[in-house]
């Protein structure tokens, strides 16, 4: 073996470098109060009167932080930031209290915002009731609910 490739010592366990804590989730977003109230819908507890704030954050329960920078912000720091477009360059998930709470969440949202419309409610093979819907931004948020034993997909 070349002595590049040799070792001094055992291997260290990946658990050693990386002492990190995932703790922190920011949307960049183009239309602060359009995607707040997206949120909120979804239940999450954001204060109300922020819709033209330069940051918002919320600790959610578990601690994690979940926050929205509108551009203008990002600019602030990076000039000439631009916000991607397109699907996948986040998606989040939420899970609803049961199969039927994913298809009320749905309904409700896409009431509200057409727009937010992406995959009806389903059963999943692997055995979740699931749909996806779009924030204002295009970002993808899943609502899924475990199915009861025994159920299919259909």
């Amino acid at each position: 073996m070349s002595e590049t490739f040799k070792r001094s010592g055992p291997p260290r366990p990946y658990a050693v470098l990386m002492t990190l804590s995932f703790n922190f989730i920011g949307i960049v977003t183009g239309d602060l109060a359009a995607s707040l109230r997206f949120y909120r819908q979804l239940g999450l507890a954001i204060p109300e009167g922020q819709d033209d704030a330069p940051h918002v954050e919320v600790v959610l329960p578990g601690g994690i932080t979940i926050a929205w920078d509108p551009v203008t912000t990002m600019q602030g720091f990076m000039p000439g930031f631009e916000l991607p477009t397109g699907e996948g360059r986040i998606g989040f998930a939420t899970e609803a209290e049961s199969p039927a709470g994913v298809d009320r969440a749905y309904a409700a949202v896409v009431e509200a915002n057409p727009a937010a419309a992406h995959t009806a409610p389903w059963d999943a093979p692997w055995g979740q009731r699931y749909s996806t819907v779009r924030d204002p931004d295009g970002n993808t948020v899943d609502i899924y609910a475990a199915l009861p034993t025994g159920d299919t997909a259909s």
